[in-house]
This record gives C-alpha cells, sequence and structure tokens, in this order.
C-alpha cells in the first residue's frame, strides 16, 4: 500500500481525524495517524457524542466535510468555492446566504449541523488543542488519485483509498465512510502543509497520478 507520504513537522504519535457532515444521518467519523486508520470510520447522531469521541482520539486537526459559513448576504455563493471551481480543482455544490438556506432549512439541514458541529469544535478547541478545518472530499479525491473521468464516485473513491489511504481501511464501506476518511487525509496534509487553500477551503496540493 503506498500510504499517505511519511510524516515530516509531525510526530508519529500524531493523529488527524475527518467528519463527513450529513443531515438525518448525521455525522461519519474516523481518525488516522502516520501508520494508519486509528478510530473509526463510526456514525454519531449527536455533535456532542461526536466531539467526545474526537476528544478521546486526541487529532491535532480535524477536519469538516462541511461550509463553514454561509455565503455574504445577499449571494448565491461564497468567493472560496467559485474559486475552486475556477482553480478547476473540481465541482462543488455552492453555499448560498443564511436568508436562504433559512428558507429551506429541510434541504440544507446537513449545512446547519455542520454550523454547529464548527462551534462544538471551537468551544472544546483549547481543552482538546486541535484545530478545525473546512474540506471537501472530492476535491481530496481528485488532487491525490486524479480525475474521476467516467468512473462512479464509489469506485473512484474505493480506488483511491486501495492506492494510496491510510492502512487499515475497510474493503467495504459507504461513500460517507470513505468521505470521513479522505477528510481524515485532508487534516493530515494541511498539518504538513501539504494543501492549498481557497479561502476555508483546504485542498491537497499534489497528484498522486
Amino acid at each position: 500500500m503506498f500510504g499517505i507520504g511519511p510524516l515530516t513537522r509531525a510526530s508519529n504519535s500524531a493523529r488527524w481525524a475527518g467528519v463527513d457532515v450529513g443531515a438525518r444521518k448525521g455525522f461519519d467519523a474516523a481518525v488516522i495517524d502516520g501508520s494508519g486508520l486509528v478510530a473509526g470510520p463510526e456514525r454519531f447522531t449527536h455533535v456532542d457524542e461526536l466531539v467526545a469521541w474526537l476528544a478521546r482520539g486526541r487529532p491535532r486537526v480535524v477536519a469538516v466535510d462541511s461550509p463553514r459559513s454561509p455565503a455574504p448576504d445577499g449571494e448565491l455563493s461564497r468567493r472560496d468555492e467559485r474559486d475552486l471551481v475556477k482553480g478547476k480543482v473540481c465541482g462543488i455544490r455552492y453555499t448560498p446566504d443564511r436568508a436562504r438556506l433559512a428558507a429551506n432549512r429541510g434541504y440544507h439541514a446537513w449545512i446547519f449541523n455542520g454550523f454547529s458541529l464548527y462551534g462544538a469544535l471551537a468551544d472544546a478547541e483549547r481543552s482538546a488543542g486541535w484545530r478545525a478545518i473546512e474540506c471537501f472530499p472530492t476535491a481530496t479525491w481528485s488532487r491525490i488519485g486524479g480525475p474521476r473521468g467516467t468512473r462512479s464516485r464509489a469506485r473512484w473513491s474505493r480506488e483511491v483509498l486501495e492506492g494510496c489511504g491510510p492502512r487499515g481501511t475497510p474493503p467495504r464501506m459507504n461513500q460517507d465512510a470513505r468521505d470521513a476518511i479522505g477528510a481524515a487525509i485532508t487534516a493530515q496534509m494541511f498539518d504538513e502543509e501539504k494543501t492549498e487553500s481557497f479561502g476555508d477551503i483546504v485542498v491537497p496540493r499534489w497528484r498522486r497520478m
């Protein structure tokens, strides 16, 4: 297995976490270290339950697959998202302003769940010692595994993990679990200064292929 690269500034005991945010399903989370998968992927319904689990995992960075903020008032997207698309990293679903989010809260429930998670991570930051960042696993798969092409998202992300994912990754997972691991990979690469940022959105800056 290729692995996700040797540790540089981080020690061998360092850990990184990733969270995929959903609506009714809640959150999928995973923790990795320099050797492989440490914990998860595991699903959580409540933010406090997830944050307590993350605290036990002691990650240096928590990467969250969810918008960190709404678009400015009166706008239909964030500049971060537009820049990601202009940079030809990948496509992304745009996040409108708070009023439009609230007007269709059912559809955007996952975004509000993400806001709640960011708030809880910030509240626990001093005691837990982590840093929370925004990520987008589709961009992660694109950067470390190459373009999706005609493959399904499931096959694409599975093949990327098989080729360069952390050791100990389960052979059978759903997409949310794979995206949680992809987020954790992004967290590690951010800690090792191997990423670039489009505003708040952090993506790996190199390709494997």
